[in-house]
Formats: structure tokens, sequence, C-alpha cells
């Protein structure tokens, strides 16, 4: 628990300052090729890590294969590691809590997807449970390193396209105050969208590469992290099937 206490720390001290990127992986072999890149810090993917293990995005895989997972990655590095843990499978915060230090992983992505009906979460809700999971992980020594994702932005939500600028505000700002350590309004793809964001929730946000957003602009607009989700993962898938073709 020292340790791990430690390694979130360090976790949490890389969202200021620098801008944090992390590649994502989805299993220990690929988590081994960031880490000796020298990234600082390794990031799991869902949607690449339930592809792996053959199940469908969006909770579809056991969380106990998805654990598991992530078990493997952090036992192939010695840096920290963070886990997109999708809603968090309906486990109870102290469980969950739990279950992600038995991984040895230090941080967790938590989305506001209601994976039942495909909507959103309450945000009230929502906000009360990322407090108790903070509340849990106090409990349990280890201050986790909380990523709130917001999925306003996500077309098949719900959320009409003008209202989805300020509905991220308002969630945003609820899951912050609930203790998350950065916000994650994941598909921003307009550059004042992303600027705005920054400014009105005025904490560390995770931001996406995209064809407005490279790494520059996202640096220039104060983004604090930049996660890629499964794009190295279906790279990788795609050079193995060129290469089988070419056989």
């Amino acid at each position: 628990m020292t340790d791990q206490k430690a390694r979130a720390e360090t976790l949490r001290g890389l969202h200021t300052g620098k801008m944090l990127v992390l590649p994502n992986v989805w299993d220990a072999a690929s988590a081994e090729v960031v880490a000796e890149a020298g990234f600082p810090a390794v990031a799991t993917a869902s949607a690449a890590v339930s592809a792996m293990l053959g199940y469908p995005d969006g909770e579809g895989a056991p969380w106990q294969e998805m654990f598991a997972a992530a078990g493997r990655v952090a036992r192939a590095v010695s840096v920290p590691v963070t886990v997109d843990a999708e809603a968090g499978y309906g486990l109870a915060p102290r469980e969950f809590v739990d279950r992600l230090l038995e991984t040895g992983a230090v941080g967790c992505n938590l989305e506001d997807t209601d994976h039942a009906t495909g909507g959103l979460v309450d945000a009230g809700e929502h906000a009360q449970r990322l407090a108790d999971i903070r509340s849990a992980a106090s409990d349990a020594g280890v201050p986790i390193v909380v990523n709130a994702r917001v999925d306003t932005f996500l077309g098949d939500r719900g959320i009409p396209e003008a209202d989805r600028l300020a509905e991220a505000v308002r969630r945003g700002r609820l899951y912050r105050e609930a203790g998350a350590d950065c916000v994650y309004p994941i598909g921003v793809r307009r550059r004042d969208d992303l600027a705005a964001l920054v400014t009105e929730l005025g904490c560390p946000v995770n931001g996406n590469v995209g064809e407005e957003l490279d790494l520059a602009a996202l640096r220039e607009l104060g983004v604090a992290r930049v996660s890629y989700g499964p794009r190295f993962y279906r790279a990788a898938l795609e050079g193995f099937k060129t290469a089988i073709k070419n056989l």
C-alpha cells in the first residue's frame, strides 16, 4: 500500500505542469513498449482490452477479466498504471476500490454512460458515486486518481448538439466537486469547445487527438492529459492483417 500510495501521488502530480500523454495499452506487452519508450505512466483502453479478451466494449466483458488484464499490465511495468474501468461495472464503491487496488493500479477512468439504457446516468447520482469512491480510496489509504469521463459529446447519448457543451460543463463541475482529479469530455472535436471546457472547468482536463486537435493544439489549449483510446490497438491489428495478407 505504501508503494501504491506513492505511485498514486506521482500520477496525480503528472496532471500539472507538462502535458501528460498516454498512448493507451491493452496487455502486458504493449504496456512494456510504452514504459520502455519513456512515458511516465501507463493507461489501459477498455475498448482495446475487451476486444483482446473477445468481448464488445461498453461493459460487455466480465469485470473479473478486465481487472485481471489490468493486473497483468501493472505487473509488467514500474510506472503508475491507470485503468479504464468503464462505468465501474456496478460494483459498490468500496468493492470497486479494493478490486482496483488489487490489480496494482492507482488510477481509473469512470464514465457517466448508463450501459443498460445507452443514455447518461443522472449527473447528481454519478457525482455521489464518485464522492463515495473517493471516500473509499481514502479509507483504503491510497488516493487513487479519478479521471471522470463526461459522455455528452458522444452522439448516441441523447444530448442535442446545441446543449452538449453546457451539459459537459455542468457535469464536469459536479464531478470535480465530488473529488475527481481530472475531467474527460470524450468526443470533443472542435477546438473552441475544448477551449471553453478548459476555461470553464478550471481543473485538469483530458483531451483526445483529432482533426483540429493535434498534440501541439492540445498543449496550447492547456489540456493536462491526452489519451488515445483503442487507436494503437487497432493500428497494431491492421498491421498484423497486412502482414498476414502479404505472406
